[in-house]
């Protein structure tokens, strides 16, 4: 944890990176084009800038044929805002969806055809495949958000094999469903679409990749979609998965490991 947070505060430290990241706060760039942003650097400038960041986790790359896209990582952001601000303040989670509004929400936001794809990374400090349990078989434990009305109790279910389903219920026969499985190398890779608190004509579509790294495991979040996108769906969601990801299952993997 210790050498983590150094890195990102290494990163954090120059006002170029800095900029680099308000700008992939607005949608992902290749190398080139972060260059055409600080056109008094030169492009090996903006390449080693572009390494402490990764080196902090506050970049993910991506490789597109010839060129590599860079996204902004906030994870770890989150994490410095749980160890030093969060546990002195009693607010309610900081949610990444804020579903409760997004689903419920009339006007505001016009909604347009667009699109928006979700990179993160998170480093937790335990094995692969328990890592992959409990993002599926024990997504009971700590997943937070609910599509429940006010009031009710429900419970989740994950069945991580081709065709099955993530799934929330309540009351008698009613529930909704968070992602249906289409593709699965446990424990390494797990593919879903599922709505995730969007509703209307949206395609969306979501990846958990595991890497074993250092002892521990990297999961890398992939999330895409496109159709009738309201304005604040892609920061809402983003926001959900650096705290559901970031926060509640590193803790519960973590804590477990522990014990």
């Amino acid at each position: 944890m210790g050498e983590d947070l150094s890195n990102v505060f290494k990163a954090l430290g120059h006002p170029i990176r800095r900029g680099i990241l308000d700008i992939l706060k607005q949608s992902p760039k290749t190398t080139g084009e972060l260059n055409e942003y600080f056109p008094e650097v030169t492009r090996y400038a903006i390449m080693k800038h572009l390494t402490i960041l990764e080196e902090g986790h506050l970049v993910v790359v991506r490789r597109e044929g010839r060129y590599r896209r860079n996204f902004l990582n906030a994870v770890p952001l989150q994490e410095v805002h749980d160890r030093w601000v969060g546990k002195y303040m009693q607010t309610t989670a900081s949610t990444l969806l804020n579903i409760r509004s997004a689903v419920n929400q009339k006007g505001g936001n016009i909604e347009k055809m667009n699109d928006f794809r979700i990179e993160q990374e998170i480093f937790i400090d335990g094995p692969r495949d328990e890592v992959f349990k409990a993002l599926t078989e024990r997504v009971e434990d700590w997943w937070e958000f609910r599509l429940a009305p006010k009031g009710a109790s429900s419970q989740f279910s994950f069945d991580p094999v081709p065709g099955g389903q993530f799934v929330e219920k309540w009351g008698g026969n009613e529930g909704a469903v968070w992602g249906n499985v289409y593709f699965v190398n446990a424990p390494e890779e797990i593919r879903l679409y599922g709505h995730l608190g969007m509703q209307g004509a949206v395609n969306s579509a979501y990846t958990y990749r595991l890497l074993e790294k250092e002892g521990g495991t990297l999961l890398q979040l992939s999330h895409t979609a496109s159709g009738m996108i309201q304005e604040n769906w892609e920061q809402d969601h983003s926001k959900g998965w650096e705290y559901l990801l970031g926060t509640l299952l590193k803790n519960y993997v973590e804590e477990k490991e522990k014990l």
